[in-house]
């Protein structure tokens, strides 16, 4: 078992590895290595709490996470009845443009899973107790960070102390890690809130997802398991803070006439909350004993769902360039860590160009943009080998 080391305990003052922050990225680094010689700390202000019912935030992972998840001995784990396959997905443009992907038009099982952020990060967390090389300081809030030639040093909040060959910033968008690093990254918001809520509905979904470019920004509606389904609608925050401000039964009504009546009536069965949503890209995300991961290494408008997926990448990237090396090379040599942060640019930087791009597309009125639009989703619509391209590259 891991050791609990409370603020009443001398810190052992030496990890190979110390990951600042628990959330999905920095638990799924962790978890995967478990099986590493390295010393590893996670560094947490607080442990996952469960909601009651369904957790209204919600990820769709693509097979190439599941796969991972399943490497590191996560997914057979999770409460399978918590989870919906997606076999089939309907992206609908704002003037007559549509298109269809199929699992089994592309001869895959399926296309993604749904399942709630809570389910995931209690599972890792709960892997993580049980790790024989982690440290698991939780709650600890770090308050200093400083590198040096040999280690890097973190103070904690409460005066404990650590030295680590590497510290891996895990905790967020706002990552206060990186900023103690000196790393300046650019933020662009895009005047959005991405509203959020799970519903229960009269028709069923058969495993198939819907995405709607509108007016108001982009609805998506994710099947949940049996009759529900989670709803994200990205739009202006003016229209967010009205969303947000409706009665249930106004706000299910809303959101069943803007998804077109497809799945009937709508219960609401998690409150509606509202997340701002923002472009960033750092110039690196490694430096001499530091690695970014997850959001405190980049974020992607929400439309592709794919931004779970790319820190679930980072994590397993980071974890093989770590576990692939040499004895003679220190894990924080950023020569070393270079290898990371080249084999991850590539996917990082399509889906935020693509993203962003969609974004800016379908957020300018107009008919001429309206029809350039609506066209490319019918000409891709009509070219099977590249919807399958299209399905073979989101998998992962």
């Amino acid at each position: 078992m891991p050791t609990r080391i409370s603020a009443t305990h001398t810190m052992p003052i030496d990890f190979d590895v110390a990951i600042v922050g628990g959330g999905l990225a920095g638990l799924a680094l962790a978890v995967a290595l478990r099986t590493s010689r390295l010393e590893v700390a996670l560094v947490e202000s607080k442990p996952p709490a469960t909601p009651p019912g369904w957790d209204a935030r919600v990820y769709a992972v693509s097979p190439g996470s599941a796969r991972f998840l399943d490497d590191i001995g996560i997914w057979p784990h999770l409460d399978q009845t918590r989870i919906a396959p997606v076999r089939q997905m309907e992206i609908h443009g704002d003037a007559g443009g549509r298109l269809d992907f199929s699992a089994y038009d592309s001869g895959v099982g399926e296309l993604a899973w749904i399942l709630e952020s809570a389910l995931l990060q209690q599972e890792l967390w709960e892997s993580a107790k049980r790790q024989a090389n982690l440290t698991l300081l939780c709650p600890a809030v770090p308050a200093d960070l400083a590198f040096a030639a040999e280690a890097a040093a973190l103070v904690l909040a409460d005066g404990r102390r650590l030295r680590a060959k590497l510290v891996v910033a895990a905790d967020g968008a706002d990552s206060w890690t990186r900023a103690k690093a000196g790393i300046d990254v650019a933020f662009r918001p895009y005047g959005q809130l991405g509203v959020v809520a799970n519903f229960a509905c009269a028709k069923a979904h058969r495993d198939t997802a819907c995405q709607w470019f509108r007016e108001d920004g982009v609805l998506a509606y994710l099947p949940l398991p049996g009759n529900f389904v989670s709803m994200v609608w990205s739009t202006p925050e003016a229209h967010a803070r009205e969303l947000l401000a409706l009665a249930p039964q106004a706000l299910c009504a809303s959101v069943a006439q803007a998804g077109g009546d497809r799945l009937g009536k709508l219960e609401l069965v998690t409150p509606a909350a509202g997340f701002p949503l923002r472009l960033m890209r750092a110039p690196r995300v490694v430096a001499p004993r530091l690695a970014l991961i997850g959001d405190a290494a980049h974020t992607i408008h929400p439309l592709s769902g794919h931004g779970i997926n790319l820190g679930f990448q980072d994590a397993r990237v980071l974890a093989e360039v770590l576990t692939q090396r040499p004895d003679h090379v220190d894990c924080g040599d950023e020569r070393w860590l270079r290898r990371y942060e080249r084999s991850r640019k590539e996917e990082v930087v399509a889906l935020q160009s693509v993203t962003d791009g969609l974004q800016k597309l379908f957020a300018h009125p107009g008919l001429p943009l309206a029809v350039l639009r609506n066209l490319g989703l019918n000409l891709t619509q009509r070219l099977p080998a590249v919807k399958n391209a299209l399905v073979r590259y989101a998998m992962g």
